[in-house]
């Protein structure tokens, strides 16, 4: 089933789940553990990520086929600019087309290490708007996601700028919009309020991370795509003695955030799980009022 038919159907907010394709094969079992903690919660769709210049493509491939054939849950496949020609996004979505597989989320990608050109790893799509493009010419029965970010994309400083781009892949085809993680829900409300103002009009569907470390934490603040942490939770979370506490603080924040997004309701919510449920399962359980209404 497309993402956009979920989205279109759905009485009230649907729930989304990501995850990442294991690197060693002993954890290849766990994941799928995981996965089958998540199930009871009736995620519409479940995706899974690429690695930085397309380096997890096989790896990807192999946990969408797995997760279809074996869960039977709808799949989203990323699919990235970086390191991919024509011809290598060509073969990928004719085997995702024979395994009934009908959904991905289109981006530009991280570039691998130790390249720095991103003109010369992005030679067939220079932007993520040109993957869109080729997909719904050539392949217009599979249906297309699309990145945002509420605190703007760090490479286009000019907001004005970003979401044209962004409504530039609408216009192209894109079905939906989902966003990367945010700790503040205002920032993802006036990210909807600039789309609307662009004219953009898909569903825009909030990306959520609980924090669940101190060590999570800082990595979130160095990725290039960082999230800006508030200074309540950043607080919360030094003061923390430990771990634990650290999880407890980031899994009641992740619920208020979620509590909220459902009062003002939104059209869904995708969960990163980081291949771990514990978190997402409290968060569900701590909603479950606002998931029964």
């Amino acid at each position: 089933m497309l993402v956009k038919e979920i989205l279109n159907s759905a009485t009230g907010p649907v729930f989304s789940f990501e995850f990442f394709p294991p690197k060693k094969t002993e954890d290849w079992s766990k994941l799928f553990h995981t996965i089958s903690e998540l199930i009871p919660f009736n995620p519409s769709y479940v995706s899974v990520t690429y690695g930085a210049g397309g380096s997890t493509r096989s790896r990807t491939h192999d946990l969408v086929t797995k997760i279809q054939r074996e869960t039977g849950l709808t799949v989203v496949s990323h699919l990235t600019c970086i390191c991919s020609g024509k011809k290598d996004v060509a073969e990928i979505l004719e085997d995702y087309r024979t395994q009934g597989i009908t959904n991905v989320l289109a981006l530009r990608g991280d570039l691998p290490p130790g390249s720095t050109s991103y003109e010369e790893a992005t030679k067939d799509f220079p932007h993520a708007v040109d993957l869109v493009k080729f997909i719904v010419e050539n392949f217009p029965e599979i249906g297309v996601g699309v990145a945002g970010f509420p605190e703007g994309h760090p490479q286009t400083p000019n907001r004005l700028k970003e979401i044209e781009y962004l409504k530039a892949k609408v216009d192209q085809g894109a079905d939906y919009i989902v966003t990367q993680m945010f700790f503040d829900n205002r920032d993802f409300f006036d990210f909807v309020g600039r789309c609307s103002l662009a004219g953009i009009n898909v569903p825009i569907i909030p990306g959520i991370m609980p924090v669940t470390t101190k060590k999570g934490l800082i990595k979130m603040s160095e990725l290039a795509l960082g999230a800006r942490i508030p200074a309540a939770l950043l607080k919360k979370v030094l003061e923390a003695p430990n771990d634990e506490e650290v999880a407890k603080t980031g899994i009641e924040w992740a619920t208020e955030q979620t509590r909220e997004l459902i009062e003002n309701h939104i059209r869904g919510i995708h969960f990163y799980t980081l291949n771990n449920a514990e978190a997402t399962r409290k968060i569900f359980t701590n909603i479950a009022d606002r998931t029964r209404a």
